[in-house]
């Protein structure tokens, strides 16, 4: 396996890094600032201006929908191994991946419909979200039952004559609270009766369809992650097309695999970014205090830290671009216990390095003046999202006992010696 960054890679990330430069981490206060004018003004889910203003310039700087693989409708689309370290980047700041049109959800739902969709429905739903006009949200959780377990979802989605009706109540839809969101994924029940993994089914659903509710924004350690906003939704006799079924009933659970996959390599590229981070702000603020008469760091207990830290992040790092290439050359499925292994290590091993960096800032690490505490409720929610830690250990511990099962039974055969 080679991960060596090919030319074009190498040019991307040079040009990224200076973007990030010029107009990221200069303006990571006002986006903030934005956000609390618009919340102080009784809105906190107004679109903030900068982000709106640094869009086209990353349009022009050629650094739009890098994360799209083998589509015509955006020929720039890179594999998941040449955009892991782009998607490391633009981890390093919450808000930047949307500047280059490459924020969750709207990147697992732009995969969905480019592989799942009818042309129609790519023409009126695909191409919008690709030029950045719209953003959308993936309906999938429920409140009501143990969403890690997908077969109990509860939210029904039935025929009846050219259209389906949907009734259920959704939430953490992730992106529901920006007045942009034009268009929902809903996953939910088409056949009750059906095999257990044929009972789901997935439809796109107009974000504006009469019967939809936006109960409420939840937050996550009292941010409320405003404009985007992880939702509470009502659907109630909701009706849309049967049209805008994807690839038909039965199919939920294999679009979610198709969905999820690519998704998990970029949380896990995002969480190494946002770890690399915490790792240059821990060491800078170390070498600039003193405690007990020398710099904090010189203290022996932080070298062990750091070593621990900077060991973790480049584990992480090549076992992504590991499963990164294995998904780019043998698919998703041959992959599977790659992508769990690493929903599993990169957001714990973030969580880990991004507290040590707030120990290291002291009380300051735990207000807003740095970025490290909203950075550290970004990633405690990564492992849930996509997964809880539990679900991926239980498949990575499957995967390996069937391997050994295979190698025991061989052992075990019995022996027939010729007379």
């Amino acid at each position: 396996m080679d991960f060596d960054y090919s030319d074009k890679v190498k040019a991307l990330r040079e040009r990224l890094l200076a973007f990030m430069d010029q107009h990221i981490y200069p303006n990571e206060a006002r986006f903030f600032q934005e956000v609390e004018a618009n919340r102080s003004a009784g809105n906190a889910w107004v679109p903030t201006q900068l982000i709106e203003e640094l869009k086209p310039k990353a349009r022009e700087a050629g650094l739009w929908n890098l994360f799209l693989p083998r589509s015509p409708r955006a020929p720039q689309g890179l594999s998941n191994l040449e955009y892991a370290p782009l998607c490391e980047i633009m981890g390093r700041v919450p808000f930047a991946a949307e500047v280059f049109n490459c924020s969750a959800p709207d990147t697992g739902n732009m995969e969905t419909l480019e592989r799942y969709a009818s042309e129609a429905i790519k023409d009126e739903w695909l191409e919008p979200l690709l030029r950045g006009d719209i953003r959308s949200a993936f309906l999938m959780t429920e409140p009501e039952v143990a969403s890690s377990d997908a077969t109990n979802i509860q939210c029904s989605i039935t025929r009846d004559g050219d259209h389906y009706v949907i009734n259920g109540r959704k939430w953490w839809s992730s992106g529901a609270g920006d007045p942009r969101c034009a268009v929902y994924i809903v996953m939910g029940k088409t056949d009750p009766d059906a095999p257990r993994h044929s009972q789901q089914s997935m439809i796109v659903v107009p974000a504006n369809a009469p019967g939809i509710t936006v109960l409420r924004p939840l937050t996550v350690f009292g941010y409320d992650d405003a404009p985007h906003g992880h939702m509470e939704v009502l659907l109630k006799d909701v009706r849309v097309p049967a049209s805008n079924l994807l690839l038909g009933e039965g199919r939920g659970f294999e679009i979610a695999q198709g969905r999820l996959g690519p998704g998990r390599i970029h949380h896990c590229m995002r969480s190494i970014g946002a770890a690399e981070r915490a790792l240059e702000l821990m060491c800078q603020r170390l070498n600039s205090r003193v405690a007990f008469g020398k710099p904090v760091s010189a203290q022996s207990v932080w070298h062990e830290r750091i070593a621990d830290a900077r060991c973790r992040i480049d584990m992480a790092r090549l076992l992504t671009l590991k499963a990164a290439y294995m998904m780019d050359t043998v698919g998703n499925k041959v992959a599977k216990a790659e992508i769990a292994m690493i929903k599993v290590v990169a957001p714990n091993m973030a969580c880990d390095i991004i507290d040590m960096a707030m120990q290291a800032f002291g009380a300051a690490g735990m207000s807003g003046d740095t970025p490290l505490a909203y950075s550290y409720a970004n990633q405690r929610t990564l492992r849930l999202a996509d997964g809880p830690d539990e679900v991926h250990r239980q498949s990575i511990a499957k995967l390996e006992l069937a391997k050994h099962l295979t190698v025991q039974r061989e052992v075990d055969m019995p022996v027939t010696r010729g007379c």
